[in-house]
């Protein structure tokens, strides 16, 4: 009936795997749960042993760090039923009746996304990941459903194995920024996609240098698909302001014109209430000056 994946690297998975393990129980369902660890050799994997132990469970350690996509692909072709979910590792479902809400659309040929929530961290220092997802991928499906494109999430969704294993495998990247490439993929594909209120809460939050980096290396997968023609189609607003800044010939204007308040936005973004419009000029400035 339903496989449920899990794409880990050096973390603890068995308290997911438990909660996951309960309610398919709960709902007497067919099913497996799979756990691939991505060549971390984590210390961690020693409790992760313990998923073996669980009803239809499985945890493998990967001999070699794949990345995330080729992850991904590989938990799919383990998997043994048709309809996959996929759940990352450093979250957790909001609420009991997480399974069930999912199960009731086997019969849609369709994609469906759960969405998400984000916890305010103790850490101060994890302002800006949080705010950034508080406020521009913490939606309700109603706003959601409007654009389904623009608010694609692979941290907690369901589809078809044939309709992912098509997709990803036309994805090169092992970067981050893959949810854009998916999304944009989708889109092309025509694959229908619907969004619901079924949460996942995201607790690994990213302290704010580390979200800086991940943001720069997801701009440069960005980009790099981009010029490879993969993004003809998309939903993405910063990439959608590049090119217009590229059509008419503004990219260096651009820079040169944020150049004054650079110290000024550097020192917000690692700040305790940092502004998301400083952060789009952030991203916009590196976009436009990569090669």
């Amino acid at each position: 009936m339903i496989s449920i994946l899990i794409p880990c690297y050096d973390f603890n998975a068995y308290p997911l795997v438990n909660i996951l393990e309960k309610q398919a129980l709960m709902l007497n369902i067919n099913y497996e749960i799979i756990c691939i660890d991505d060549g971390s050799f984590s210390s961690k994997n020693e409790i992760n042993q313990k998923i073996n132990l669980l009803t239809n469970a499985k945890f493998i350690e990967s001999k070699k760090n794949l990345g995330r996509i080729k992850n991904r692909i590989l938990l799919a072709e383990k998997s043994q039923y048709d309809w996959l979910l996929y759940i990352d590792v450093d979250t957790i479902p909001k609420n009991e009746d997480f399974l069930a809400n999912y199960i009731t659309f086997f019969k849609k040929e369709i994609i469906i996304f759960g969405g998400c929530s984000y916890n305010k961290p103790q850490n101060k220092n994890s302002n800006l990941r949080y705010k950034f997802g508080k406020f521009r991928e913490e939606i309700i499906p109603s706003i959601r459903n409007k654009n389904p494109y623009k608010y694609i999430s692979s941290s907690n969704f369901m589809c078809r194995k044939n309709i992912l294993l098509n997709t990803l495998k036309k994805i090169e990247s092992i970067s981050y920024g893959n949810d854009y490439i998916f999304a944009s993929l989708l889109k092309q594909d025509k694959v229908n996609i619907i969004h619901i209120d079924n949460k996942v809460i995201i607790e690994d939050i990213d302290d704010n240098q580390k979200f800086l980096r991940k943001t720069e290396q997801a701009l440069e997968n960005l980009l790099k698909c981009y010029k490879k023609g993969l993004l003809n189609i998309h939903s993405i607003s910063i990439l959608s302001a590049y090119e217009f800044l590229d059509k008419f010939l503004l990219k260096k204007i651009f820079v040169k014109s944020t150049n004054l308040c650079k110290k000024i936005i550097d020192n917000n973004l690692v700040k305790q209430n940092p502004n998301l419009f400083l952060f789009d000029l952030y991203r916009l400035r590196y976009l436009c000056q990569l090669k």
